[in-house]
């Protein structure tokens, strides 16, 4: 499974009713081996968080309460 799957799997088993009731609008970013998670304000807030904690590490970030973290592009109309 890759990083991103399991991220999304943690996220969705075990994170996303706490952090969506408390952090929504926030960016996390999971590590899955260790099953750890970091809150920010921003996206690098939360990468920074896990890189300085895992530097070997890749880990995954979503924005709480959303499909994705970032949209591109106008609305449609």
């Amino acid at each position: 499974m890759s990083i991103s799957e399991q991220a999304k799997q943690i996220y969705e088993l075990e994170l996303r009713d706490r952090l969506e009731a408390t952090h929504r609008n926030k960016f996390v970013a999971i590590e899955p081996m260790s099953r750890s998670y970091f809150l920010g304000d921003t996206f690098i807030v939360a990468a920074m968080a896990a890189k300085q904690a895992f530097p070997d590490r890749k880990s995954f970030l979503l924005r709480i309460g959303h499909d994705a973290a970032f949209h591109i592009g106008a609305a449609n109309r």
